[in-house]
Formats: C-alpha cells, structure tokens, sequence
C-alpha cells in the first residue's frame, strides 16, 4: 500500500519467513462425567496423575504437562414428557485441557503415544508442530517489513520523481503470530489405546509460513 498526502510517503512493508518446525505440541483433553461432585473432582485428579505418571515413563519431565485450560459444569439431558420438553440432571463433567510441547523427535511421539495406550486415562489428543522461538522469528519478521516497506518506498519515490527524508514514525498492529505448521498429523484415540506397540511415521511437516507486517510514514520533497 502506497499513498502521498501532505508531501508524505506512506508504505506498507511485508516481512517473511519460512520456518522449519522443531517443536511437537500434543494436546490432551480429559473428561470425567459424574452424578457426585467430590467423586468426579477426585475421578479427574486420577486420571491427571495417571497421564502424568505416562509421558514420564515416556521420557519426558511431568512438569512439563500444562493445564491449558480447567472446567466443571454441570450436565443435563433434554427429554420428553406429556408432550413437554423437560431437562434432567446427568452430573457434573469435568473437562481438563492439557499441553505437552518437545523436540521434534518423531520416536519420542511414538513413545508418547504408546504409553498413552496404556493409561487409564484415556484422553483425547491432538498433535500439532510448532517452533521453540518464536520471539526470535517474529523480531526477523519485523526486520523484514521495515525492510521491505523501505525498497518499496525507494523505487516509487525514483518513480514520482520525489526524495524521501527523515522517517516521520512507523505503525505496527502488534497481534499474535500463530506459528503452527499445516502438517495435518492424525491419529485417532482409538488407534493408540488399540495399538500393540508405540507408533509414529517418520514424516518431515511442512514448513511454516510466516508473514507479519508494519507501516512505515517517509517525509518527502
């Protein structure tokens, strides 16, 4: 983007990136389903443990596994009676979302999610993969836009015939960068609580494509 107003030279200037992932992100999710408070809270605190008890005997240091984000609600069900729709209470659910995050280390996954067969906890996952720095990417990103915006405003400052002078300020929309890799890896819940031995395919995921961008005001003459 380019416009001229009050002898200003305003550029957009876009910044990228590609990056090879090295960061495994596994998403967890437990719930626990009961008519009685305390046994539901301590029936989620089991089945905590037993997960954590799990990615250790993979390898992996059980303060690691996060808690992303810790739910109870209560729970009914929608039914009919004398042609009237009524609710009844099911329970109290307890829903616990957690994060592991390693190395890109595809056996590591395998062992992680074999051992996760085996644990009675039996939660639901997801598997995504990420980049350990993202700080450092998203300061190359920057670098780059300003980069960019100041080519940008070289050649169409030669084209106007203008000169450009001092940088009068630089605007920057600071948002949130999500560096995940498009790799869709998947593997159902029930394939690992099923399966014999610890499993993960030896793939490469995708490169992440990274953009982030920034304004920059030029005075000109």
């Amino acid at each position: 983007m380019m416009t001229m107003n009050n002898r200003e030279l305003v550029v957009k200037g876009i910044g990228k990136a590609v990056v090879a992932p090295d960061l495994i992100v596994l998403g967890m999710d437990l719930e626990v389903i009961g008519r009685d408070y305390e046994k539901t809270m301590r029936r989620s605190a089991e089945m905590l443990d037993a997960l954590r008890a799990a990615i250790v005997s993979a390898g992996h240091d059980g303060a690691k596994l996060k808690t992303t984000n810790f739910n109870i609600n209560t729970k009914y069900e929608s039914y009919r009676e004398n042609g009237s729709h009524k609710q009844r209470f099911v329970g109290y659910a307890c829903s616990h979302n957690l994060k592991l995050e390693f190395d890109l280390d595809m056996p590591a996954l395998g062992a992680t999610l074999g051992a996760i067969a085996g644990c009675e906890a039996n939660p639901s996952f997801n598997i995504r993969f990420s980049i350990k720095d993202p700080a450092a990417v998203s300061e190359a990103l920057l670098a780059s836009a300003v980069e960019n915006a100041k080519w940008k405003a070289m050649v169409l400052a030669r084209a106007a015939g203008v000169t450009l002078g001092a940088i009068q300020r630089i605007e920057y929309n600071w948002s949130d960068l999500h560096p995940f890799s498009q790799t869709n890896y998947q593997v159902r819940d029930t394939v690992v609580r099923e399966a014999a031995a610890p499993m993960a395919m030896n793939i490469e995921p995708k490169d992440i494509d990274m953009r982030d961008t920034a304004t920059v005001i030029w005075m000109i003459a």
